[in-house]
């Protein structure tokens, strides 16, 4: 990470902090965000009330401005990505070691569908029939 991307994640963390501070701030009273000026001045409640509200849109146009820059930061820095194989079944045994002694007794694998149907292989499976038991119950008379 470079010493900007840090300093900018930083910079908003500052900023969220604050505009937690300043919304709980606010009187609860169904106006927020509201555009309108007061006569009286910043120092009376509403003039209070409009600075917080001008200060959370403030706050919150910053917040979402740098977290669209930092977006941007991050997936400029980002290379091509490679997947490691070394875990796969394939290279286990192409390495040589046996894969029956890692996984247990061989199985036989499933066969995978021949179309493209997702619920083709649970269809042939209900449509087989059901294997006879091994014992008959004896009939009921």
């Amino acid at each position: 990470m470079s010493s900007l991307f840090t300093f900018l994640l930083v910079v908003q963390a500052v900023i969220a902090a604050v505009m937690i501070g300043v919304i709980l701030m606010q009187k609860s009273e169904g106006g927020g965000l509201g555009v309108g000026g007061s006569p009286a001045g910043l120092l009376s409640a509403r003039g209070a009330a409009d600075f917080l509200t001008r200060a959370t849109t403030v706050l919150a146009t910053l917040f979402v401005g740098l977290s669209i820059v930092l977006a941007a930061m991050a997936s400029v820095g980002r290379g091509g990505s490679t997947i490691d194989t070394s875990l796969s079944k394939t290279a286990q045994q192409s390495s040589g070691a046996p894969a029956s002694s890692l996984t247990g007794p061989a199985q036989q694998p499933a066969t995978a569908p021949a179309s493209n149907d997702p619920l083709a292989a649970a269809a042939a499976a209900a449509n087989q029939p059901a294997q006879a038991p091994a014992q008959d119950a004896p009939a009921k008379k």
